[in-house]
């Protein structure tokens, strides 16, 4: 039975017009329907086998579902050139947020300094989703232990039109308001961002509850009317 087969059998119809109804520009018909947890769980047994290495060398995928099933594989690889080299090899087939987002390959992590590098990189691309994964990675492993406040640069150096671009350097900011306030509000305060972004990270923090009600005021003070 080849990965396609095994999973058409997870198939769930309603489930496939759900989720194409969350990600648009993806054409309906690329849905097969399987749910995360059982996309994981499929992962999780052809992890480091001979069937999962054919499966990752067909790129291009047909289905968004056998994306979604080559992100989690990627993220799954535990030698860190390995991992970087098939996060590199699939990027650039990467068309839509839910795979893009689904993608964290924690061995990237291994070597930080590296990692930051290829962030740089990542984030500098015209590629919309190559972008948002490298402002994801820098979200996720910079903005903790490891955080410096020269790292807000990346996000704020990016310009784009694309939606899903926008949003994930409003996510990031908004993130960077609830764990590194003092370093990130001014940007905000300055009008670092387009306005569209800017707005958007304010509303953004104001929804979370890890930003203090004092600190939510202050931002819908700086909202561009």
């Amino acid at each position: 039975m080849s990965v396609r087969d095994r999973l058409f059998e997870l198939r769930d119809a309603d489930y496939a017009a759900f989720q194409s109804g969350l990600t648009p520009g993806v054409a309906p018909e690329r849905f097969i329907g399987v749910r995360v947890p059982q996309a994981r769980a499929l992962a999780k047994a052809l992890k480091g086998t001979d069937e999962a290495r054919a499966f990752m060398a067909e790129l291009p995928h047909e289905y968004f579902d056998e994306n979604m099933l080559h992100g989690l594989l990627v993220s799954m690889i535990r030698d860190r050139a390995e991992c970087l080299a098939e996060t590199e090899r699939f990027l650039p087939f990467v068309d839509n947020w839910a795979v893009c987002d689904t993608m964290s390959p924690k061995a990237l992590a291994k070597d930080k300094p590296a990692l930051l590098a290829d962030i740089r990189r990542w984030a500098a691309s015209e590629r919309v989703y190559t972008c948002r994964f490298g402002l994801e990675m820098l979200m996720s492993h910079f903005l903790d232990a490891d955080f410096s406040p020269e790292l807000l640069e990346i996000p704020a150096a990016v310009r784009s039109e694309e939606y899903y671009v926008r949003m994930m350097v409003a996510w990031f900011f908004a993130t960077a308001l609830a764990k590194q306030w003092e370093a990130s509000l001014p940007y905000i305060e300055g009008r670092r961002l387009d306005p569209w972004t800017h707005n958007k990270t304010i509303s953004k923090a104001c929804e979370s509850f890890r930003v203090p009600d004092e600190r939510k005021a202050l931002l819908r003070g700086l909202r561009i009317r």
